[in-house]
């Protein structure tokens, strides 16, 4: 699309008309008997007379190309869809001993609880366009496996590819806490959200919860805690196998660091349960801005100004070539 980003500069087109117009017209002088030239009965008038219409029409030209200069035209893109400014969230998935029970029912079967989180989680993480994305998976203790990026896909592989003992047994949840708090710290300006995945309590790790929830309450980190697991038994044919470790979860904490932080607890309990915490955090957390358009602009000034300048020397030229013409 082609437009003129200073219209009104064609205002200045009939300048030069007023200024003639408005101009003091000298006083004439004492007309003198004057004999036609050889020049002048040779046709050379009427060739000077030409040279000077043609040199108005140039000159009329000239102001034109400056005027459409000065006019700013431009060339506009199509429309660019800017990604929305949206959150910083950082996900810390624990990786111990537990999260192999296979008391999650999905798809008709039952599954670990870790191919649970991975198949819902990796939903939630592809919804996520316009937010920055992190990952920290802890056992033994914690560790960043993906910085803060807009990169999602690369979240979702890198979740994908987590397997459990890859960092211990255990469950760190202060270290978990504790590094998300680190990596938040390294960003200025945003609104810091950690989602902390676990099915169970704080049996390891350098930070106690208590502690790590001091650093994440000053930095003002809102945490959103999440207990996977179910409370029950599940049958299979004849056979009962237990499957109480869901109990034990220790949600009074969990609880405790997500009411401190200003965020909220849930309890996962089975995929459907874990997909409708998902939508809520959308609606706890919406994005902080809209889609917004950007329309690439490119400045053309620079063509009609080279074109009046590229007129002026030529005419210039042709002016001192008729000249020189004359003198020899």
């Amino acid at each position: 699309m082609f437009e003129f980003e200073w219209p009104l500069a064609f205002l200045l087109l009939p300048l030069p008309w007023l200024i003639a117009k408005l101009k003091p017209i000298p006083a004439r002088t004492q007309q003198k008997i004057r004999m036609p030239s050889y020049a002048s009965l040779g046709g050379m008038g009427t060739q000077e007379q030409s040279f000077s219409r043609n040199k108005n029409w140039l000159e009329m030209l000239i102001w034109l190309l400056l005027v459409t200069a000065l006019s700013n035209p431009t060339w506009l893109d199509d429309p660019i869809t800017l990604p929305s400014e949206g959150r910083d969230i950082m996900l810390a998935v624990d990786l111990s001993h537990s999260m192999a029970e296979e008391d999650m029912e999905y798809n008709g079967r039952y599954i670990d609880r870790l191919s649970v989180v991975k198949a819902v989680l990796g939903d939630f993480i592809e919804q996520r366009q316009g937010d920055r994305l992190g990952l920290i998976l802890f056992a033994d203790t914690a560790f960043l496996q993906t910085p803060l990026t807009k990169d999602i896909n690369t979240v979702s592989q890198m979740l994908q590819e987590s397997q459990i003992g890859l960092v211990g047994r255990a469950t760190a949840i202060g270290d978990a806490l504790g590094l998300a708090v680190k990596r938040f710290n390294q960003k200025e300006e945003s609104n810091r959200i950690l989602i902390l995945l676990t099915d169970g309590q704080n049996t390891a790790g350098n930070l106690q919860p208590e502690e790590a929830l001091i650093l994440a309450r000053e930095e003002g980190i809102k945490v959103y805690t999440i207990g996977v697991g179910s409370d029950g038994r599940r049958n299979m044919g004849f056979f009962s196998l237990g499957s109480m470790s869901g109990a034990s979860i220790d949600e009074q904490t969990l609880t405790h660091i997500a009411d401190e932080t200003g965020g909220r607890y849930f309890r996962a309990k089975d995929v459907q349960g874990l997909q409708q915490i998902y939508s809520e955090l959308d609606n706890l957390e919406p994005i902080s801005a809209e889609d917004e358009t950007f329309r690439p602009k490119l400045a053309l000034f620079y063509l009609p100004l080279m074109a009046a300048l590229a007129i002026w020397a030529i005419a210039l030229l042709i002016r001192f070539a008729k000249q020189w013409r004359r003198g020899n």
